[in-house]
């Protein structure tokens, strides 16, 4: 992790929604509509846990094909520091 990495609006928005759905696989639309990004290309999503993956690490954001994404439980607690920052 990115000890001064600072999160954009959207991949902030992006990682709030996983954290607040912990535990969970969030799908897509899902993930879109509660970042408040479903109106922008449905790819919009992928890009942005990019970003937020080097930030956090790769294997902070686990990919479910076929359903989409959830926060590991160990990244929860660096998400929500680089979320107070």
């Amino acid at each position: 992790m990115e000890t001064s990495a600072r999160l954009a609006v959207q991949e902030a928005a992006v990682l709030k929604a996983l954290v607040d759905c912990r535990g969970r696989v969030v799908s897509r639309r899902e993930l879109a509509r509660l970042a408040g990004i479903a109106d922008l290309n449905d790819r919009r999503c992928d890009s942005l846990l990019v970003a937020i993956r080097r930030v956090l690490g790769a294997d902070a954001i686990r990919t479910v094909r076929g359903r989409g994404w959830m926060i590991v439980p160990l990244a929860v607690d660096r998400a929500e520091v680089l979320l107070a920052a």
